[in-house]
């Protein structure tokens, strides 16, 4: 993994948790007990403070970052699916953003919620529980009970504890 220190301001990552090696962690970020970080994510916490919390996952090629003196917080169990963009914004309990989606400043998705795969969540958007939402500029959608978005919501922070486990095990790197 790469980690660097800002300003006097390090990563944290607890001895439970998997950072792939091409992951990049960049000032004040923690990394909680169970939570992954994926090859080729970048978080950045040069002016701001990312939290990613227990047992939640940051996929590959996603950014995470704020504006001066803001909090990210990747809630327990939550999702931040690939090549996603977290900016200034909250992602509470067990939510999912899905693949390609922008979440922008002060936005918040609620516990148990799906963001569909390509959607931007304007400034300010507050998405609420137990919600799908979808488009540009996303709008929720309905409930997420009974669809097919509620099973990536509720199984998704299983299969990447456990995955995250397999990697941390059995991924090398490969000389040529």
């Amino acid at each position: 993994m790469n980690l660097y220190e800002f300003e006097g301001k390090r990563p944290t990552v607890h001895a439970e948790a998997f950072v792939a090696p091409t992951a990049t962690l960049i000032g004040d970020v923690t990394v909680e007990k169970g939570a992954s970080v994926w090859y080729g994510a970048v978080l950045r916490a040069d002016i701001c403070t990312i939290v990613v919390r227990e047992g939640a996952n940051v996929q590959d090629n996603s950014v995470i970052h704020a504006g001066p003196d803001q909090i990210v917080d990747i809630g327990p169990g939550a999702t931040v699916a690939h090549t996603c963009v977290v900016h200034g914004a909250v992602v509470a309990e067990r939510a999912l953003v899905g693949n390609g989606s922008t979440v922008l400043d002060g936005a918040r998705i609620g516990a148990a919620s799906m963001v569909a795969a390509g959607a931007l969540v304007t400034p300010q958007t507050e998405i609420p529980d137990g919600v799908l939402a979808a488009g540009a500029p996303a709008k929720v959608r309905g409930p997420i009970e009974g669809t097919p978005a509620q099973f990536w919501v509720e199984s998704n922070p299983a299969y990447y504890a456990e995955l995250a486990q397999r990697h941390r095990a059995g991924a090398s790197e490969v000389a040529e």
